[in-house]
């Protein structure tokens, strides 16, 4: 079963529940520990798509040249 990768307001939204969560310190070490890896993991995912959509603008606007700014391969041209 192929998972369907979150959008960045998805993440961000989710990033969130998991900081209420871990700031109501409710949840017990295991389940903590789970929270915290999950919240690291969109927050790495969250920077990775800003970093891409910073590197279109400024590709759009002419700042730098291309050559600076590597695309991943697989990424979507359309739809930031």
């Amino acid at each position: 079963m192929a998972v369907k990768k979150k959008s960045f307001e998805e993440s961000m939204k989710r990033l969130e529940e998991i900081v209420s969560q871990l700031e109501k310190g409710e949840s017990g070490l295991d389940q903590s520990l789970k929270l915290f890896e999950e919240g690291t993991t969109l927050a790495g995912n969250c920077a990775q798509m800003l970093d891409q959509a910073e590197q279109k603008v400024r590709l759009l606007l002419g700042g730098e040249s291309q050559e600076e700014i590597p695309f991943q391969e697989g990424e979507q041209t359309d739809g930031v």
